[in-house]
């Protein structure tokens, strides 16, 4: 919602598109310092200032201090109330142009925004999914009336109303890997749509529920466009991680490689065994692919890395060019960066892995809580 003069929404879809055309924005952040400082909206022309809510309850002068003159402002907390109330003292203030953002940091953590990558060479199209407050990706192949999702997020209904505009039927979703950063929808979304749910079998030991094992050599068709999964077994992130090629253009890569970084291995607690399969994917198995290929990844860790329109890709080529997680030549060195000084791990991630297992089912509320924050699934997301 657009606002000139005094109090109004904004929605988390409209602050994306702020973020995404690189619109000034001021924002006042209401939310306590230590979450703040862990997890904060973010943009190349966002200025941002945190003043907690409790620190404004006699009055917002110290604010209004820190709020220029003419800028649109947008006040925002964890779930909205606060940010409101702060926004309304301002209004009363005399301040104009202020808007405080609906359903407050829940809601920017939630909101999935479709941005298409590019037509398909065997007939359709591939869509990225945009999760710009914690920095997750997911991705929808649409061909000949049929679809296929790759690391589903939670929030399923986006997926299926977007197919149904598209005129296609779900019929795969597919996890590159056990994600332990946030609550996968996989399973769900082929629950809702009779969809076949695809899981690599070596992360699925201790899964609860049945599955397809994406194995080496089974060939996924939608449409007219199939995805090749073999020969792309790409452990390192975990044991089972797997890498698409879509039509033969595309790589996602999952959490193995990023735009801007590497996959972590620690957070299965398995940082030293599996630190040779991940330089091994990165090094050799990749490395053998072709390289005009768009690496399309499940992750990103900043804003920096949302290119034209926000799609996040890049040429192989170009990561093997400027990607510091690719230009380690000795073994010592790179397992130093990928085991040492790494970021904090994500928020309840053993709870996530436990719930993306089938052994825990939390409910609405608590998945919520426990994907509050950034992803940090990189290794220099810091």
């Amino acid at each position: 919602m657009e606002a000139t003069t005094g109090l109004s929404i904004m929605t988390a879809k409209e602050l994306t598109q702020i973020v995404l055309a690189h619109e000034e924005l001021f924002i006042l952040d209401v939310r306590n310092e230590s979450d703040f400082n862990d997890w904060k909206v973010e943009g190349e022309s966002i200025d941002i200032v945190n003043i907690p809510y409790f620190d404004l309850l006699d009055g917002v002068d110290d604010a209004l201090d820190k709020i220029p003159d003419g800028k649109k402002l947008l006040v925002v907390c964890a779930k909205e109330g606060s940010s409101k109330f702060v926004a309304e003292q301002i209004v009363e203030a005399g301040r104009t142009n202020v808007q405080y953002l609906e359903g407050g940091m829940k809601s920017w953590s939630e909101h999935l925004e479709p941005v298409k990558v590019g037509e398909l060479n065997g007939g359709g199209s591939l869509y990225q999914f945009v999760r710009i407050g914690k920095g997750c990706l997911s991705y929808m192949v649409v061909s000949n009336g049929e679809a296929a999702v790759i690391d589903t997020l939670r929030m399923t209904d986006v997926f299926e109303q977007f197919a149904k505009a598209q005129g296609a039927q779900i019929k795969h979703t597919l996890d590159t890997h056990l994600h332990a950063d946030h609550i996968s929808g996989g399973r769900k979304l082929a629950e809702q749509t009779g969809a076949t749910y695809w899981l690599p079998p070596k992360d699925a030991g201790e899964v609860t529920f049945a599955y397809e094992k994406l194995e080496e050599g089974r060939n996924i068709t939608v449409g007219n466009t199939t995805i090749r999964i073999q020969p792309l077994y790409s452990p390192g992130h975990t044991i089972g991680s797997t890498s698409f090629i879509v039509d033969d253009q595309y790589l996602l890569t999952g959490d193995i490689l990023f735009i801007e970084s590497i996959g972590r291995p620690d957070l299965a607690g398995k940082a030293e065994d599996w630190v040779s399969d991940l330089r091994e994917t990165l090094y050799s198995r990749y490395k053998g692919l072709p390289q005009d290929l768009f690496v399309l990844p499940a992750h990103f860790g900043k804003v920096t890395e949302l290119g034209e329109g926000g799609r996040v890709m890049a040429k192989l080529s170009d990561l093997y060019r400027n990607n510091p997680g690719l230009n380690m030549k000795e073994e010592d060195a790179f397992r130093r960066a990928v085991t040492e000084n790494l970021p904090p791990q994500p928020n309840a991630y053993q709870e996530i892995r436990q719930t993306n297992m089938g052994k825990m089912n939390p409910s609405e509320d608590e998945q919520r809580e426990m994907e509050i924050g950034p992803n940090r699934c990189a290794v220099h997301d810091r």
